[in-house]
């Protein structure tokens, strides 16, 4: 299996690439880099949902074109977890990627746009593969949420949880990544390690470094989940 790993910022893709650490960089169209690891190709693609789309599809287009193309593209990184599902540098797996604040605020509250009749606003992911990396990694399961604004204060926090009660973690990408995967007909996993607890910003208490540890430790154990074979000839560049 051909897997694309989509980062936001070069921190967690050092953190992915930390698990097999022997790769070369290959560089993308653009200007981006994709770093090919014995296991994975793992791009850090930028900071929200759109920068997340822009690369994952330069990605995604440069395999097909040069008759490669990948079987599964995840986002990957760090995220808030809701409480108390998703304890502290724990890992969760998408059962479904959901654009959480993606419509309009109306007098009668949030409407998606899949309720205002514009598109969908979210996707499943393969229900054995989640099974199967949940196994691997120890992730809980469950809606990953993507958002533009990340989640400062507890009442945004209920209105969320009220929102979508199948949520464990919010980040900014996935949904952006998914779409693009979609557009290329490859099926789209997220894998979050979470750092802080969604609610009130409270920076000291939050635990980057364990969970880009644990971040770390799941890509380790993914391969055996995936079934992905090694790369016999990768090249370190400096």
């Amino acid at each position: 299996m051909r897997v694309l790993v989509v980062t936001a910022v070069p921190a967690e893709r050092d953190a992915v690439t930390a698990a097999s650490p022997r790769h070369a960089e290959v560089p993308l169209p653009g200007g981006a880099t994709l770093h090919r690891t014995a296991c994975f190709d793992v791009l850090a693609a930028g900071v929200g949902p759109a920068a997340a789309a822009a690369g994952a599809a330069t990605a995604l287009t440069a395999a097909e074109l040069a008759g490669d193309r990948y079987d599964l593209v995840v986002s990957a990184g760090i995220a808030g977890g809701f409480q108390p599902g998703a304890p502290l540098a724990s890992l969760v797996v998408s059962e479904a990627i959901v654009a959480a604040d993606l419509g309009a605020q109306t007098a009668e509250g949030f409407r998606s746009t899949a309720e205002l009749g514009f598109g969908a606003t979210g996707h499943r992911s393969p229900e054995a593969l989640v099974r199967a990396v949940a196994e691997a990694t120890g992730a809980a399961t469950g809606e990953v949420l993507t958002v533009s604004t990340a989640t400062g204060t507890a009442e945004r926090a209920a209105e969320l949880t009220a929102r979508h009660p199948q949520a464990l973690a919010e980040a900014m990408e996935g949904f952006g990544v998914a779409e693009a995967a979609a557009a290329h007909g490859v099926p789209a996993l997220e894998l979050r390690a979470v750092s802080n607890a969604v609610g009130p910003r409270d920076r000291a208490a939050w635990r980057i470094g364990d969970a880009l540890a644990a971040l770390t430790d799941a890509f380790r154990r993914l391969p055996s989940a995936l079934d992905v074979p090694p790369v016999e000839k990768a090249e370190v560049t400096r």
